[in-house]
């Protein structure tokens, strides 16, 4: 796969990872059952899809895994968790659009983060991501009462944004010489084993059809979307694929539209065109979740 991968391939299979993962809230919206269930679900058909792509990789998830790197993998994979369970529970509450829109504020919480964790002082196009993303979400914010849905949710969206944001910035100081595969198919693997023990008893009500959901949104949004995120990677650069995520929360709000009839208010359109101008603006991709 990765020996015959043209830029022109990479392009294509960029923006296709990219409508994959605008489709993870559709796919939230779509499930009945609770977050609790959608997260387990997604994490047991993502690593049976990142185990396929281990052996198109020839990559064994056990190389270089060491004790010490397991238990870094284990909380990153307890923060990538919280972050599902978080984005689910704003679709729930808040709708496609406004939870997809307030996870893409984690662009400003790894600039944060890296400058409490490795003294990093932020470039001027770092604090312009910040203020971009700050700018956005106070548009997107329909309202500062709490006892709103939409205010709510995105909180909860935003919170989200901030777990993924740990996970990249754990995923720099952990990852090492593993491949992206390996590294997310070991945070599956932990949120499998987290969530089993509460998720068992669900399961058995689960409806068929939400089980195709969960199915398709572990195979496709998760493990398709990560092989091909990884793959296009040979090729094309850093910035050129982080260029991509800017069409993520775009995907998410025409589908919602479309599916749902959740059309955007023109303050929602204003704050998403700023916060996807920060994303554009992502010098180096984060790992993908």
């Amino acid at each position: 796969m990765l020996r015959t991968m043209t830029h022109g391939r990479a392009l294509g299979s960029m923006h296709v990872a990219a409508l994959m993962f605008g489709l993870t809230g559709i796919f939230g919206k779509l499930i009945q059952t609770g977050p609790l269930v959608i997260v387990f679900g997604r994490a047991v058909f993502a690593v049976l899809a990142l185990l396929a792509f281990a052996r198109i990789f020839v990559r064994p998830i056990l190389r270089d895994v060491t004790p010490t790197r397991f238990l870094q993998l284990a909380l990153c994979g307890v923060f990538l968790g919280i972050h599902w369970l978080t984005f689910f529970h704003a679709v729930k509450v808040a709708g496609v659009g406004i939870a997809t829109l307030g996870f893409a504020s984690f662009p400003a919480f790894v600039v944060i983060l890296e400058m409490l964790f490795w003294q990093e002082r932020p470039s001027k196009m770092d604090l312009l991501k910040v203020a971009l993303i700050c700018a956005g979400l106070i548009l997107v914010a329909p309202t500062f009462d709490l006892g709103n849905d939409a205010t709510t949710g995105l909180l909860w969206a935003t919170f989200s944004g901030l777990c993924f944001a740990a996970v990249s910035v754990g995923n720099r100081l952990t990852s090492g010489d593993l491949h992206a595969v390996q590294v997310a198919c070991w945070q599956n693997i932990v949120i499998v084993a987290c969530l089993l023990p509460f998720s068992a008893g669900a399961l058995i009500s689960i409806e068929t059809l939400d089980w195709l959901w969960i199915g398709l949104l572990g195979l496709l949004c998760t493990g398709l979307a990560h092989g091909l995120f990884v793959a296009s990677l040979s090729v094309l650069k850093a910035r050129v694929a982080s260029l991509f995520f800017a069409l993520e929360p775009v995907y998410g709000i025409l589908f919602a539209w479309y599916l749902f009839g959740e059309e955007p208010t023109m303050r929602m359109i204003l704050g998403g065109l700023l916060i996807i101008s920060a994303l554009a603006l992502v010098r180096k991709a984060p790992q993908p979740a």
